[in-house]
Parts: C-alpha cells; structure tokens; sequence
C-alpha cells in the first residue's frame, strides 16, 4: 500500500520485462518513482530486471509466467488488489515476437498461427481484460500497447505476425474509444530496428558497414530501447493526457521512408535500398 501521508505511488505493469524494450521500459519508470510489477516468461530475465530496479533505488514485484495465460492475469490483479490497493496507473502490453519465422506463407502451419496469436495479441486481450476493470473503477488509467511498424507495412515472409501486430493497433484505436469516457487512455508504439537481445545490432547489419545505416534510417542510427521507453513515458505522463487511440511509431523514420523490394538477383526481398 502507498505511504499515508504522502502522494499515492502510480504502479505500473509491464510485460516482457525482462530483456530489451520492456526491461527498458521498467527501469525507466522505477526511476521516475513509479511502483512497477515486472512481468516476463523466463524468470531469470525478469529477476535480472528487477534486481537493477531495486539496486537504482526502485521499487518492484516479480510475476513469473507467459501474459496470455490466465494464471498470470489472475496473480497480477491479485497482487494488484493487495499490495497496491487495487491501484494500477499503467499497463504496458509489451510481450512480441516474429519468431519462429517461416520463408513463406504456405511454410507456416497453424500450430505456428497459434504462437503467433499467442505472443503477439492474445497476451494483449487477457491482460487488458484482467486489469482494465480496476482502471474503470477508478475513473483513471493509462494502457500501451506494443505494436510495430510492420502493421502499416507489407512484410514478405512475415505475413501472421503482421496481420496480429495490425490487430493490436485496431483493438488500440476501438477500446481508446469504447473506454474514454472511464478516464483510461490506449495508445501503441510501434518500434523498428531497435538494438535489442531479439534484434541485435549485428543481426541488423548483417556484415554491412556501419554507415550504410543511413541508406535506411533517416535520423542514420539504429533505435535504442530507451528511445521506445521514452514513448512510453510519456504516453503514461499527464502531458499526454489529451492523446488516446494512437500508434506513435519509433522507427528512426523508416516508415515515412522505405518499403519492402524484390531483390534484382531474384533472392528474396529485401528492405535496404541499395540492394533492390
């Protein structure tokens, strides 16, 4: 429970904490004061986050588990209800991945389908649906949602992932409206090539020197997560208390700059200019 006598703590939920943006995302609001329960699927990753939290002065919980399961909705309400009194300020549905990625289409099965849901929007439904009701009931409340840049984008090889990412910036946009007049806002960052444990750095480059970054990248630099937690930041700060139902993209300006192009040696496609 909060201090008496003092402003209440905002708490603040975030998923996939445990490594790259979400981890980003944690630190950066335990920094501002902000209590935070970390949530991700591999406990070690999670524990790491939260260990830095509490050795930068913050203050932090621990669920275990995957966001689409029922059990991890449940334990993160119950702990909400609990030791926070029922508050929640913010809940960042951050949990995705491309991953397991087939060449084609007609590769994929529908066992892959169903990860695919799974990790990139199930995971965004139940645990709206756990926690949005304490939200309403306090007339108060902040969601983002973790989206892409690839839901505004065809991208070959990739086409469930995308389609679920696009899912999430409808469902963004439909429950903006639907829970506006309960005092909750929903908005959606949509990150692109960010240097995380997911996407590294290397990867991203794939043996091309470092200046060809700026024949795709306008701002010529591949993002940071703390470039995606800033977003988030503010996106649950009063500033931003007249924006609902938006996907802000933090992408460097790739989307306002490129798409995807059959390779001229027939390879495939490619998203770097200079290899069309």
């Amino acid at each position: 429970m909060p201090e008496s006598g003092s402003a209440p703590v905002q708490t603040g939920v975030v998923t996939g904490g445990g490594a790259g943006i979400g981890a980003a995302i944690c630190r950066r609001l335990a920094r501002d004061g902000w209590y935070i329960i970390v949530n991700d699927i591999e406990g070690p990753a999670g524990a790491r986050t939260a260990a830095r939290i509490r050795q930068e002065g913050g203050q932090c919980a621990l669920v275990v588990g995957a966001a689409h399961e029922r059990r991890v909705g449940e334990e993160i309400r119950g702990l909400i209800t609990d030791a926070r009194g029922g508050r929640i300020d913010l809940l960042v549905n951050n949990v995705g991945d491309f991953r397991p990625a087939t060449r084609t289409f007609t590769a994929s099965s529908p066992a892959n389908w169903q990860q695919m849901y799974e990790l990139n929007l199930l995971h965004v439904f139940r645990l709206t649906h756990a926690l949005l009701p304490l939200m309403i009931a306090r007339q108060a409340g902040s969601i983002v949602n973790v989206s892409t840049v690839e839901a505004f984008r065809g991208i070959p090889g990739h086409a469930v992932y995308s389609a679920f990412k696009a899912g999430v910036v409808a469902f963004t946009r439909s429950l903006a409206v639907e829970v506006g007049q309960h005092g909750v806002r929903v908005n959606a960052i949509g990150p692109d090539l960010i240097n995380t444990e997911q996407t590294p750095r290397a990867a991203m480059l794939r043996g091309r020197p470092e200046e060809s970054v700026r024949s795709w990248v306008p701002l010529g630099r591949f993002g940071d997560p703390d470039d995606c937690a800033a977003v988030v930041e503010f996106l649950a700060s009063p500033a931003a208390g007249f924006v609902t139902g938006h996907t802000i993209t933090v992408d460097g300006g790739t989307l306002a700059a490129s798409g995807w192009y059959g390779r001229a040696d027939g390879k495939g496609f490619t998203n770097l200019p200079n290899e069309a």
